[in-house]
């Protein structure tokens, strides 16, 4: 039974007070309670420091000190435990004090009965166990919530946000006052998703793994797994879990891209291997047959260019089928991004001007080097701004270039304001030979994604049908 017994400390300079205590206690409540006598302020101290007791009773008076001091004690080591204060008699002003230094209860020595004293005791063991394990777990919600890579969001059922976890602030690049002025509905993309979103929060007990698109504060979009539930049925309050995954869906499509690129290297070695050296017969054979006479020179000449000229249009392709799907080599060195952007413009100013299109340039003043091989990259640039060129309706283009820097990435978005993309071509933009040009050859945005990826860099592509669409490359910055 001993072991079971809880262990008090008073502190007191009064030895019959504590032997009164003591034994109106045992009275009450035999063999239930062990209490130990401090009879000074140093004394008291010393056993405090051990901190082997579950709840102390204290006397206000101890001679120089008071038990106030006891209390800030306490504060001081930032040691938590319930203490009663003990006093001669009743005064308001020192039972206000002691409750603000952190008593648990106040208790006049003339006026206290065993069963009072017992259950005050009781209650004050009890409660602060209460108090402790509901701290503790709201130091672990207040981890997990302040510390979780995850963007976490509290919303009630009208949608209005009533708190956000600091990477919800990051990742939406919103402050923590902007987003509790905001509304659930202003971080989804798209209307639909947003209605989908509210009708299943608001019916059902919780969205488990559904996947929805947010809008950060610049307009970007964030590609997010949910998890959300219902935390209180009666307040209408739910905890949404998004986990952001737009990088990781960017690195399975670049990943089926380049499982594309090894199938379409193998057409191209296997159209290379079985049609060029049988073209290169038909172009000598061609040459040797323009050099012998003929009865009709005219016609023989015709015929001769025009086989000529498709044998070399076909080895062309074969050419730039090769050239768009092979692991190249690069010769890397160190470019100025802007100056890199300046040398591909140069290249495509003719044909802006030809169209009247305007160009907007909106360069990052930040210091930006990108190691590239500037010829490759001039072609992976050219390919995209003359796809622009020819998406915008002379005299009324604008294409805008924005670059910039964060940390360790380099970012160039090259924005028109023509058609736009329809949905269904967007997945297939980079494949070898797709093309809605009735003169093209497919070949051109598979090459530039190849070369991007050649720099360990990123391409996706925005695009809104009827307004415009945006070409955003990311590479590694030096």
């Amino acid at each position: 039974m001993k072991e079971k017994r809880k262990r008090i400390l008073m502190v007191d300079d009064d030895e019959d007070d504590f032997f009164l205590v003591n034994t109106v206690l045992q009275d009450v409540a035999p063999d239930q309670y062990e209490i130990t006598w401090a009879s000074t302020y140093d004394k008291a101290l010393e056993a405090i420091g051990k901190r082997e007791h579950e709840l102390y009773l204290v006397d206000y008076r101890l001679g120089m000190h008071t038990g106030i001091d006891i209390l800030r004690h306490f504060q001081e080591i930032g040691y938590e435990a319930p203490v009663i204060m003990l006093t001669g008699k009743g005064d308001y002003a020192i039972d206000n004090e002691a409750m603000i230094a952190g008593a648990t209860d106040y208790l006049v020595k003339g006026d206290i009965t065993g069963p009072e004293l017992e259950r005050a005791i009781r209650y004050g063991i009890t409660e602060f166990k209460h108090l402790r394990a509901i701290a503790e777990n709201e130091r672990k919600y207040f981890g997990i919530f302040e510390k979780s890579h995850d963007i976490i969001i509290l919303a009630d059922c009208e949608m209005n946000i009533i708190d956000a976890n600091p990477n919800a602030r990051k990742k939406l690049a919103h402050s923590r006052e902007e987003l509790l002025e905001m509304n659930m509905r202003d971080l989804f993309f798209l209307d639909s998703e947003c209605k989908r979103f509210m009708e299943e929060i608001c019916t059902d007990d919780a969205i488990v793994q559904q996947e929805f698109t947010f809008r950060e504060k610049s307009g970007r979009k964030i590609s997010v797994l949910v998890n959300a539930n219902k935390l209180d049925e009666q307040l209408g309050t739910f905890l949404c879990v998004a986990e952001d995954i737009t990088d990781k869906k960017r690195e399975e499509l670049e990943k089926r891209q380049q499982e594309k690129f090894v199938i379409s290297g193998r057409i191209a070695r296997v159209i290379a291997h079985e049609v060029r050296n049988p073209l290169t017969n038909i172009i000598l054979a061609v040459g040797q047959f323009r050099g012998e006479e003929s009865t009709n020179l005219e016609d023989t000449s015709l015929y001769l260019d025009i086989i000529e000229r498709n044998c070399t249009r076909i080895n062309q392709l074969v050419t730039e089928l090769l050239q768009s799907t092979r692991m190249m080599e690069l010769h890397l060195l160190e470019h100025d991004l802007n100056n890199l952007i300046d040398s591909a413009l140069s290249l495509a100013m003719d044909r802006l001007k030809l169209n009247g299109i305007k160009l907007v340039e909106d360069f990052t003043p930040q210091p930006a080097v990108i190691t590239a091989d500037v010829e490759k990259m001039n072609i992976a640039l050219l390919n995209i701004l003359i796809n622009a060129i020819e998406a915008m309706t002379p005299g009324k283009g604008v294409l805008t270039i924005h670059t910039s820097v964060e940390g360790k990435t380099a970012m160039i978005r090259i924005t028109d304001n023509g058609m736009g993309i329809p949905e269904e071509n967007k997945a297939r933009l980079f494949d070898p030979f797709f093309t809605s040009k009735t003169k093209g050859t497919g070949l051109g945005l598979t090459s530039t994604q190849n070369i991007i990826i050649n720099h360990k860099g990123h391409i996706q592509v925005e695009s809104i049908l009827g307004e415009g669409t945006t070409f955003i490359i990311t590479l590694p910055a030096n």
